[in-house]
């Protein structure tokens, strides 16, 4: 064979391997769910039980529970307030950076950036007693300032959609009598569909998958979120495996159903603010 041959069949083992690594543990989680506690130990992880043994008890447990409810209303709340504030704050910065010229702007944009690379543990003592401070602690204001304050990604998409947009769109706007938000609420917001379609998007999995903002800032167990929620009923059922897994193809829900049915936007999005033309 060919060394481009071998290459190809490689790269194909590598790529197989990689969803095995990442389908397995999904498959093993499914299976014990819908288990009961006898065939955890009978029967092989990666194997359904007898269809007549097939229990979704499991489930109807999980769902029982009075703080599952409460995490869907809480982390929804956070989500929604969340992503509204960062797609309005995210469009309107990167607009005025992207087509305004004004003093200090090239350090403006270099503390934007610097504090996306700056880690979060490095800043965490300083923010908790900002958001202390502020009175947000165990409130759901803290997770909600935390995600419109401190993911800047957003304004990195905007930034690449808008430098896209050719400026003469702007010049005949306002030629035409377009003011400034008249410009940027009627031609550049409709235009960034694609962008905020994008951006929702990796808000929402982002927000929904985080533990360690709501465990820290909202310990109230009226303020669990799903993630602090599948915790507490992970130390709540130690050695039910099959309840545990239960709970997390639960939690996993949301997650799983936004990415397939919005993945294209992700990958369209991306790389189209990607391309200038």
């Amino acid at each position: 064979m060919k060394k481009s041959t071998w290459i190809q069949i490689l790269k194909q083992i590598i790529c197989i391997g990689m969803v095995f690594l990442v389908v397995i543990p999904i498959l093993l989680t499914l299976f014990a769910a819908f288990k009961t506690k006898a065939d955890m130990v009978k029967i092989s992880p990666l194997a359904l039980p007898p269809f007549d043994r097939i229990t979704f008890e499991n489930f109807e447990k999980v769902l029982k529970d009075k703080y599952l409810i409460i995490g869907f209303k809480n982390t929804g709340i956070i989500l929604i307030v969340s992503v509204f504030f960062n797609v309005m704050f995210g469009t309107i910065t990167a607009f005025i950076i992207e087509r305004f010229e004004f003093k200090f702007k090239k350090m403006i944009v270099a503390l934007f950036f610097i504090g996306m690379l700056v880690p979060t543990f490095v800043t965490e003592i300083a923010r908790f007693k900002i958001v202390n401070g502020l009175g947000l602690y165990n409130t759901l204001g803290a997770p909600i300032i935390i995600y419109v304050a401190s993911d800047l990604m957003q304004l990195y998409i905007y930034r690449q959609f808008i430098s896209t947009i050719p400026v003469s769109l702007d010049e005949s706007a306002l030629l035409d009598g377009c003011g400034y938000f008249g410009l940027f609420g009627r031609i550049i917001l409709p235009l960034l569909t694609p962008a905020t379609a994008t951006v929702v998007i990796m808000k929402c999995i982002t927000i929904i998958n985080d533990m360690y903002i709501p465990y820290l800032y909202m310990p109230k167990n009226s303020l669990r979120t799903l993630t602090t929620f599948l915790m507490n009923y992970a130390n709540s059922q130690q050695g039910s495996w099959q309840k545990l897994s239960a709970g997390i193809i639960i939690v996993m829900l949301p997650t799983v159903v936004i990415y397939i049915f919005f993945q294209q936007y992700i990958l369209a999005g991306v790389a189209a603010g990607a391309v200038k033309e």
